[in-house]
């Protein structure tokens, strides 16, 4: 993914380990200091195989050791599969060397269980829940879109992500504000005050102006008493935000500040910070009869201008104020950024290192366009002409649910296509039904269980060795790695990979349902129990998996 930098920095493999994966790396790393290796339980990796015939874990320890130790990696990797130390590890059945060092662990169904007790005694507020952030404090900022009309379905795909993203941060123990920075100021908004205007007074508006229909809409509402640029500007601003705010509402995304530019003027935050930058040294140079800032310094392509030749300044300098307020307020700085904003970020780092803050203390995430297709065709996204679905159409039309999981398919990084026609049907070819249906599935398991009085055991009480099916342990497998999956996502700043992961997790479940009877009368009691527990963790992994997609689970559709 296109980013400035990465906060928190750790890769994943630089993960909190689950118990399985300590005992293993433990014992390897116990295992080849035996034969005179040396390697720290948290420098062991080790990885799910691809293919089931090669086990549950697998680790390359052995063969990463071997050249550093002038070993031969088969030789250590013979070595640690024989040792008592991997012998002694709970659930591991067997021990396989592959390849030219790689050692694979297959461990007994017995280890899936304790994921399960895992799941279930965590709950949905506890289970997947790292505590990585220990309250630091982060401002993400996303969307932010001019306000010069209604916000549209494009707009949709950063609001999903990026209200995903900050979920991602509080499960993971950040405390996160969500912002919105408002344009209110500069050429676009007088062009938009000017096209309202004009469309009051029946003419056009002017050629590079807003000719949607909805511009006439606006016009139509605003105060007669309204005449004057500003006056309009003023309006015209207010209401495209009232706007914006009703649709990502419509999609659950909701924001903590919304921050006008017109505000850090008139407060002289963009005066103090010009004047910050003249005393940080010779960064802020005379030219042309304008006034730079030398960003060329600090990694960026070009010096930048701050003040034009006429005295105004361009956008870029309350830019700097705004996100140097940020950091005030915040430790770190996410920005995500539409795909025509690459240039935009080195020189923001620039001007946040030349104001002394860290340099990983802002990072951008620079996200792709979406193209929708309705009955086989584009529709064109244009603010300026009109021709364009707002969010709130789509939310109409296919739901918010659906729109929000839509959106949050593809990587951020990549371009992507929503067929509105694929989302209105109720089918499995239908991403977003396939996965809610796997909630309302277990919730009218749960009914039915009511409805016959079934009331499952306690779970300390509940013998779970039955379960050892195919199906039931690809269950438990999913729930096994959603910790790793929200730590994986928020490191990557992508919360596609939780979407993949709840459609894993669905189809997984569907695939248990289809195969493994639960409250059929020739299911034997101590296994129906069983079962009952297993649905009853895939929900809670479903839900913790919905929530932060901001998707709703329902129960019944």
């Amino acid at each position: 993914m296109s980013a400035a930098r990465r906060y928190p920095s750790q890769p994943a493999t630089g993960q909190e380990k689950s118990v399985i994966q300590q005992l293993l790396a433990e014992a390897v790393s116990k295992s080849l200091a035996a034969a005179g290796v040396e390697i720290a339980p948290a420098d062991v990796r080790l990885e799910r195989p691809a293919r089931a015939e090669h086990g549950d874990w697998s680790t390359n320890a052995a063969l990463a050791a071997a050249k550093p130790a002038g070993a031969d990696p088969r030789a250590l990797a013979r070595a640690l599969a024989d040792s008592p130390e991997v012998a002694a590890v709970p659930h591991v059945v067997a021990v396989e060397v592959a390849g030219p060092g790689f050692v694979n662990f297959t461990l007994a169904p017995t280890w899936l269980h304790d994921v399960l007790r895992r799941v279930v005694a965590d709950g949905v507020d506890g289970y997947a829940r790292p505590g990585l952030g220990d309250g630091e404090t982060v401002s993400v900022e996303f969307v932010s879109a001019n306000p010069t009309g209604p916000l549209h379905a494009g707009g949709g795909r950063w609001g999903a992500y990026g209200d995903s993203l900050v979920r991602l941060f509080r499960r993971c123990g950040y405390d996160v504000e969500a912002e919105y920075y408002v344009n209110d100021r500069g050429a676009q908004v007088d062009l938009f005050a000017r096209s309202l205007l004009a469309r009051r007074a029946g003419e056009d508006p002017p050629a590079d102006g807003y000719h949607g229909a909805y511009v006439a809409d606006w016009a139509a509402e605003m105060p007669a008493e309204l005449t004057e640029t500003d006056a309009v500007a003023l309006w015209g601003t207010d209401r495209a935000l009232a706007e914006a705010a009703e649709s990502l509402g419509a999609l659950d995304v909701s924001f903590d500040r919304w921050q006008r530019e017109s505000e850090l003027v008139d407060a002289g935050a963009v005066d103090d910070v010009l004047a910050q930058l003249r005393a940080a040294g010779d960064c802020v140079y005379e030219a042309d009869g304008a006034t730079w800032l030398r960003t060329t310094d600090h990694g960026d392509a070009d010096d930048r201008v701050l003040v034009k030749s006429d005295g105004e300044s361009t956008y870029f300098l309350p830019d700097i104020a705004y996100h140097h307020d940020k950091l005030s307020r915040a430790d770190h700085v996410v920005d995500v950024l539409g795909a025509d904003h690459h240039g935009y970020v080195a020189r923001m780092a620039a001007a946040m290192t030349l104001l002394g803050h860290p340099p990983d203390s802002y990072e951008a995430v620079i996200g792709q366009h979406v193209t929708l297709v309705r009955d086989g065709a584009e529709v064109p996204l244009s603010k300026r002409t009109g021709t364009m679905v707002e969010v709130r159409e789509l939310v109409e039309a296919v739901g918010a649910d659906v729109a929000r999981l839509a959106y949050l398919l593809a990587s951020i990084d990549t371009r992507q296509t929503i067929d509105i026609d694929l989302l209105t049907r109720s089918a499995s070819e239908n991403p977003v039904f396939y996965v809610q249906y796997a909630h309302a599935r277990i919730a009218s398991i749960e009914r039915e269980a009511a409805r016959r009085s079934v009331v499952r055991p306690e779970l300390a009480a509940t013998e779970l060795a039955g379960l050892t099916e195919p199906r039931e342990l690809a269950v438990l497998r999913c729930l096994e790695e959603l910790p790793e999956v929200v730590e994986t996502a928020l490191a990557d700043r992508a919360p596609h990979k939780v979407a993949t992961w709840v459609r894993e997790l669905a189809a997984a479940f569907h695939g248990f349902y289809h195969d493994c009877p639960i409250l059929r009368s020739d299911v034997p009691e101590g296994l129906r129990d069983a079962r009952l527990w297993l649905t009853e963790a895939a929900r809670i992994g479903l839900a913790v998996g919905l929530d932060l997609l901001g998707v709703s689970a329902p129960e019944e559709m």
